[in-house]
């Protein structure tokens, strides 16, 4: 990789020489500005505002415009002669712990490279430095006009540096957050963190630039004479308005938790319809109404719409039908105590006859004699 940059490391009296290479390149599609009735290219001239001439790159200096306009020449003799100590050196001012550098101060990033076999022990003594304290080093440095700081964390066995925004430069992030007090239930946190858990993690080196990708086939198609059909709109909904919150959460575990399966993200039927058997989460507790039976699982999902009322009904139903069962014992029971008493009364009835009778059955007939 080619060098951007050559200076040095001071390590306190340690001065490590070293080569500044980057360390991130960009991907990004870049277009030309064309002529759109005959497709040619259009070009931007720079031209001298007082004669009116067009000027070549060599015939270009730098100058600072002063409050009134006026422009002051600076040549690059002008700020090499500055008393500035970073000007070929990357001076190390501290070692913090890595977690004290703000992410917002980062900017860009390089590799640091040994310049020479001289350099290979002060660079390998401040790099198994930095791997056993755990800390990244802060230092300061001059790079296209202008100091800079910079942070030194060790990656695999090299010595990276990442830009750093200066603490002045950090914007304060005032209007920004939600006006007023917004409440968050537990209920929507638990959600929340079982979408996370649900989404899990991810391999960074997976994620793609499908824009790129799409525009470089695009292009493709386009350089052989085929004819580029476009894609279809893009699914409603995705950006719409929340309306249900909790019920948003809970739908999108389920479509996280189909989309791991391999049965792609189907997004669930109705509102509120529950984490259910889509995914391995506690279903929210919701207050029934009274009389109100559990919602009738159809085709292993639970629906709570169709659910309650019918759970409702068959509620009702239950409660008539035991009304008539209750009413039908009672008039049973009030004939067959009917039906008892008057068996007794006849029984009672019958006893003097049957007394009589068995009397006279047993008493013996006198003989008359001859």
């Amino acid at each position: 990789m080619r060098s951007i940059w050559n200076g040095a490391i001071s390590f306190g009296l340690v001065s490590i020489p070293i080569k500044l290479v980057n360390a991130t390149e960009s991907h990004s599609i870049s277009f030309r500005q064309i002529h759109v009735s005959d497709g040619g290219r259009v070009r931007y001239r720079k031209v001298c505002e007082l004669d009116g001439e067009e000027v070549s790159t060599a015939e270009i200096g730098k100058g600072y415009e002063e409050a009134d306009g006026s422009i002051i020449p600076i040549t690059d003799e002008d700020l090499a002669q500055l008393p500035i100590a970073t000007a070929k050196t990357i001076e190390i001012v501290s070692f913090v712990p890595a977690d004290q550098i703000d992410p917002l101060q980062m900017d860009a990033a390089y590799y640091l490279a040994a310049s020479g076999a001289t350099a290979a022990k002060p660079y390998t003594l401040l790099r198994e430095a930095l791997k056993r304290s755990r800390k990244v080093a802060i230092a300061k440095y001059a790079l296209r006009g202008r100091e800079r700081l910079g942070m030194l964390r060790v990656v695999d066995d090299v010595i990276a540096m990442h830009g750093l925004l200066w603490p002045d430069e950090i914007r304060v992030p005032e209007g920004v957050a939600p006006e007023g007090e917004v409440s968050v239930r537990e209920a929507e946190l638990d959600l929340a963190d079982a979408l996370m858990a649900t989404l899990g993690e991810v391999e960074m080196d997976s994620l793609r630039d499908d824009y790129r990708e799409a525009v470089e086939a695009m292009v493709a198609a386009k350089a052989g004479g085929e004819t580029v059909v476009a894609p279809g709109p893009p699914a409603e909904g995705a950006g719409g308005q929340v309306i249900d919150l909790m019920a948003a959460l809970e739908n999108s575990v389920r479509a996280a938790k189909a989309s791991r399966a391999g049965a792609g993200p189907a997004a669930p039927e109705g509102v509120g319809a529950g984490a259910g058997a889509g995914a391995e989460v506690t279903p929210i507790r919701r207050k029934r109404a009274a009389g109100a039976a559990a919602p009738k699982a159809v085709g292993g999902k639970k629906s709570t719409a169709s659910g309650a009322g019918a759970g409702a009904g068959a509620g009702a139903g239950a409660g008539a039908a035991k009304k008539s069962t209750a009413a039908a014992g009672a008039k049973k029971k009030a004939v067959t105590a009917a039906a008892k008493k008057t068996a007794s009364a006849k029984a009672a009835e019958a006893k003097p006859a049957a007394r009589a009778a068995a009397k006279k059955a047993v008493t013996p007939r006198k003989r008359s004699s001859a």
